[in-house]
C-alpha cells in the first residue's frame, strides 16, 4: 500500500533545501511533472513501476486502492513524498490552480506496464 515519507529538509536565512538522497526504494529511471490539470489524472496501476510523488507547489489529492485497503493522501508540501507501489490503483485529482506534481518512476515508460482495471 502507498505510504508517505518525510524528505530531509534544511532551512536557514538563505531559504529551504530538501534532499532526496538514498531515500527512494528504487533507482530513478524516469522523471515527469504534471501541472495545469483541469480534472483527474491516473486511473491505473502498474505491473512493475513504483512511483514517488511530490507536490512542488499547490495541492492535490491522491486516491489509492491496493485491492485490500484504500486511502486518500493530501500532497501539499514539498517535504512530503508519497510512494505508490505498482499494485496501487491510483488517481490524482483536486489539483489547485498553482499545483505542480513531480513524479519519479522506477521504470521507463512502457504502455504494457499499465493496468487500467480497478480491483
Amino acid at each position: 500500500m502507498a505510504y508517505m515519507i518525510d524528505v530531509p529538509t534544511y532551512k536557514d536565512e538563505r531559504g529551504v533545501l530538501s534532499v532526496l538522497e538514498k531515500l527512494l526504494p528504487f533507482d530513478i529511471k524516469r522523471v515527469y511533472y504534471i501541472y495545469g490539470v483541469k480534472n483527474q489524472r491516473g486511473g491505473h496501476r502498474h505491473k512493475k513501476t513504483i512511483q514517488a510523488l511530490i507536490s512542488l507547489g499547490g495541492t492535490c489529492e491522491v486516491y489509492v486502492n491496493d485491492g485490500v485497503q484504500e486511502d486518500v493522501f493530501l500532497l501539499d508540501n514539498p517535504n512530503k513524498c508519497l510512494i505508490v507501489e505498482a499494485k496501487d490503483w491510483h488517481t490524482m485529482d483536486k489539483f489547485s490552480k498553482d499545483s505542480t506534481l513531480l513524479v519519479f518512476a522506477s521504470e521507463f515508460y512502457d504502455k504494457n506496464d499499465y493496468i487500467d482495471e480497478r480491483y
